[in-house]
């Protein structure tokens, strides 16, 4: 008897667990699922009232304008460039500076590795003006470097690695150092190389920041040759009027390479999460 009751126990457990995530699936994605049909609608069928989810007409009208109306290929170009050279240089840091906080034995090193952290709770509108003179100043603004080097490492880029770090074998180094490995090289040689699902994930949360940030790109270019996507959508929407069919759109056409990245490196992705731990 007790034997059933926890059978009966589990299966219930499980039924409701089962629909718990359906239902919170179905609330995730409907955002998404009613952005891609109202990309297909005129205006006057996304503010009628109630909302609907179908349409009565679909055209490609708003894909079509949205070419005409912006340089979206040079858009494109931009983002590329801004998002995936920040990924890279903020992964090249991000790991070594997370490496020196693992392994490496110096004073104030705890210390230093708190003050990082608190920079987490400072939000960005409150450096941003500071943020836009020292740029101006460098003589970068509306350039690449302009947007990548302010943001070439991140305080969890640094907590991210240094976790991943903490999980590794010290017997990897060790046994390079006696071979007479010097410690940038072991690094790069040994602990790097075991670093690649974190790096992939790591690298994942930064590019996906980075394409869909609006703020940071409108704050650092005035030219509109620099713009990003997300800046260049922003352009949709007037003092009194939101041209809503061609956001919907943009915004369709601006996750689409995100989405491909995730679907072909979900599976290292899950794998750098479970990995990366919370090892003190």
């Amino acid at each position: 008897m007790s034997g059933r009751r926890l059978d009966k126990k589990v299966s219930m457990g499980y039924v409701f667990g089962t629909a718990l995530m359906v239902v919170l699936a179905i609330i995730t994605t409907y955002p998404f699922v009613w952005m891609i049909f109202s990309s297909f609608k005129l205006d006057t069928e996304i503010v009628t009232y109630p909302p609907s989810l179908f349409g009565k007409n679909y055209t490609v009208t708003n894909y079509q304008k949205i070419w005409d109306r912006l340089p979206f290929l040079r858009y494109y170009l931009n983002t590329v460039i801004f998002a995936g050279g920040t990924t890279l240089i903020s992964l090249l840091f991000d790991s070594m500076a997370g490496y020196a906080f693992a392994r490496l034995q110096f004073r104030g090193r705890n210390g230093l590795f708190m003050l990082v952290m608190c920079t987490l709770m400072v939000p960005f509108q409150v450096i941003m003006i500071g943020l836009f003179f020292v740029v101006n100043k460098l003589g970068i603004l509306n350039t690449f470097w302009g947007l990548i080097l302010p943001r070439a490492s991140s305080a969890f880029g640094i907590f991210m690695m240094r976790q991943f770090f903490l999980t590794l074998p010290k017997d990897l180094e060790d046994a390079a150092r006696i071979d007479g490995c010097s410690e940038f090289k072991i690094f790069l040689k040994v602990m790097l190389p075991q670093c690649k699902p974190a790096l992939l994930s790591l690298g994942i949360f930064h590019l996906m920041n980075n394409w869909n940030d609006l703020l940071y790109p409108l704050i650092l270019t005035t030219d509109n040759k620099m713009y990003t996507i997300a800046a260049g959508l922003a352009t949709f929407k007037g003092q009194h009027v939101v041209e809503y069919g061609l956001t919907m759109a943009g915004a369709c056409l601006s996750i689409l390479p995100v989405l491909i990245v995730y679907f072909f490196a979900q599976k290292q992705f899950i794998e750098g999460m479970a990995m990366t731990g919370m090892k003190d």
